[in-house]
């Protein structure tokens, strides 16, 4: 019940739609109780030889005299009236409902787009973006489900066996009774399948997200599949995956189908039961032909809908087991909120210290420990050493990806998590190793660093960021749409046009994972050079693997095993540190900085 509840308070913005489609249903249930009576009148005291009841007399016979065919015609056209302003009301409830259905499904989405963004960094470094997609797009649809295919259907038969019993009631009490002899059957029934419905309802989803997140695995990675000739590997993989997930749907259809037939039988034994004893009252006179007739209309219309639903309890089951799977990403704690009075960093200047800092990923780990240094305005400050050292995450808490365990970041002497988190970023222009594009033109990805950006700035940054030869080639220039991930572009144009972005944004502060790796000696002296000319006023924060980054710098942090080692100018840790002439050693050499240890005695020698 709770995630009913759940859903019906998505209803909140639409409570008028939601009026007229309660409003509309009970209109439709009002025109399908008339429905049978013009029909009674034709079979009782048209065709047949029982005289009108005193007050319909009264209304028609003004109208049609004594004569039977003038009521024939009129009862036709009432009926026909009746049926015809039943058709209309239900397709006017039906688009309504489907608008209010859609409304929320797409609420929701929203809702759940901006939820997954507000999450931490690390939930979606450890979680799968494929299942968050499957939430996204399916799971979404369990508030339209629940709320469209559940409730108000519910709750319409609920209203349409109490119009109809009370009806039922003054025509033949006995049969009224027998009429709701189906109910404690069909609880039963319910109770007894959707226990076993809701398990394997839960199997299916797990499942198909799985099934997704393989697909999306696969074409997110089709390089590298095509690379090895892994193509046949990858299908029969994902086949083995679909076969599990198809058995698991069958298994799920056909207890929906036991339960579809374990309610139709349930219905229909109800109806053979009710229509046996009424045609023994017609014998008897207890009841009319016409009267009979009203009865078994309204048992077609309290039953069908409850045979609906029937029909749609696994769809129901799969609903609440979606709708459960979106409360738990809703459950999910976001970012750190502002601490109260929070700082706006618009005006911040961009001098950075780190302050003792220590971080664990979890409990068994330090990945830094004790980390300080400092970057100023107008400085390149580039950080150094093996895989695993810590660079990355270190620069990663400058803009509270993530949180110190101890220690503090500071801005311009202010601990960042003073600062609101939304003003921080705004003043940090990050260039990640392999930018990530998106859909749209080259002038589009530019401006994702500064969205006001005029046409006149874009190509100035297109110049800054030594774009313009790739710009020339581009059949639209700046204006040409890129493939996805910008898959037409080379590991450097992307990255220059990461670069671009970066600088484009009016920010104190930029942080580069290695901005020239991809680069060949001409592209990386002018990207140099535009680094040198963007220093001018900001604090620039490098993680670098190349010597031309690392001599390049105003000051060098050493990080080996998540601490600082050493820390200075390029001449002055050639001079004071071992293990940075070591790495400075290995890099000329063009190799990595890992293995250092392993291969000592070679670059002392070297040396």
């Amino acid at each position: 019940m709770a995630l009913v509840r759940w859903c019906l308070a998505s209803l909140g913005p639409y409570r008028r739609r939601a009026a007229a489609v309660v409003a509309l249903s009970l209109a439709e249930i009002g025109l399908a109780a008339l429905g049978p009576w013009p029909l009674k009148v034709v079979i009782d005291n048209v065709l047949g030889d029982l005289p009108l009841p005193a007050w319909l007399a009264a209304l028609v016979l003004p109208v049609t005299g004594p004569g039977a065919v003038a009521l024939l015609l009129l009862m036709v056209a009432a009926g026909f009236t009746i049926q015809l302003g039943g058709e209309l009301v239900r397709a006017i409830h039906t688009q309504l409902q489907m608008d209010v259905g859609q409304r929320l499904v797409y609420d929701l989405r929203a809702r759940l787009l901006a939820h997954l963004q507000a999450l931490p960094l690390r939930h979606h470094l450890q979680g799968r973006t494929a299942d968050s997609v499957y939430r996204l797009d399916a799971d979404a649809y369990s508030v339209n489900d629940l709320v469209i295919g559940g409730v108000f259907p519910l709750a319409m038969a609920a209203v349409n066996l109490a119009v109809m019993f009370a009806i039922l009631l003054r025509l033949d009490a006995m049969l009224a009774v027998l009429a709701l002899g189906v109910v404690p059957p069909l609880y039963f029934s319910l109770r007894f399948y959707a226990s076993r419905m809701a398990d394997r309802a839960e199997r299916v989803k797990a499942l198909e997200s799985r099934l997704l997140e393989r697909a999306f695995e696969v074409l997110s990675s089709v390089a590298a599949v095509k690379s090895f000739a892994r193509e046949s590997h990858e299908v029969d993989r994902f086949t083995t995956s679909g076969r599990d997930t198809l058995q698991a749907r069958l298994t799920l259809t056909w207890q929906e189908s036991l339960f579809s037939v374990t309610v139709t039988a349930i219905t229909l034994g109800g109806t053979a039961l009710v229509l046996a004893v009424g045609g023994l009252h017609v014998l008897d006179g207890r009841l009319t032909v016409g009267g009979l007739l009203v009865v078994v209309a309204y048992l077609a219309a309290v039953y069908n809908p409850l045979s609906a639903i029937a029909h749609t309890a696994g769809s129901l089951q799969e609903a609440l087991v979606s709708a459960r799977r979106v409360r738990e990403v809703f459950a999910l704690a976001p970012e750190p909120l502002d601490v109260p009075g929070a700082l706006d960093a618009s005006a911040i200047e961009g001098r950075v210290r780190f302050d003792r800092v220590r971080f664990a990923y979890d409990a068994d780990r330090d990945v830094l420990s004790d980390v300080s240094f400092e970057a100023r305005p107008g400085e390149l400050v580039a950080l150094v050493g093996v895989t695993g050292a810590g660079k990355t995450t270190a620069l990663s808490l400058i803009p509270r990806f993530f949180e110190p365990s101890a220690g503090r970041v500071l801005i311009d002497d202010l601990d960042v998590a003073r600062y609101s988190l939304r003003s921080l970023r705004e003043r940090i222009a990050l260039v990640p190793q392999s930018p990530v594009l998106f859909t749209g033109t080259v002038a589009d990805n530019i401006r994702y660093g500064r969205l006001d950006a005029t046409d006149a700035e874009v190509a100035a940054t297109v110049h800054a960021a030594h774009l313009d030869d790739v710009v020339a080639r581009l059949p639209q220039g700046v204006d040409t749409t890129l493939a996805e991930g910008g898959a037409t572009l080379s590991g450097g144009e992307r990255q220059r046009l990461g670069l671009a972005r970066a600088l484009i944004k009016p920010a104190p502060i930029l942080i580069l994972d290695e901005p020239t790796s991809s680069l060949d000696a001409l592209s990386e002296a002018a990207v140099f050079d535009a680094l040198r000319r963007a220093r001018a006023g900001r604090t620039v924060l490098v993680i670098a693997h190349r010597l031309s980054t690392i001599r390049d710098a105003t000051r060098i942090v050493v990080l080996h095993d998540g601490r600082v080692a050493a820390q200075g100018t390029h001449d002055e840790l050639l001079s004071s540190s071992d293990l940075y002439r070591r790495m400075c050693a290995r890099l000329a050499m063009g190799r990595s900085l890992d293995g250092i240890e392993a291969d000592t005695a070679a670059i002392r020698a070297l040396a």
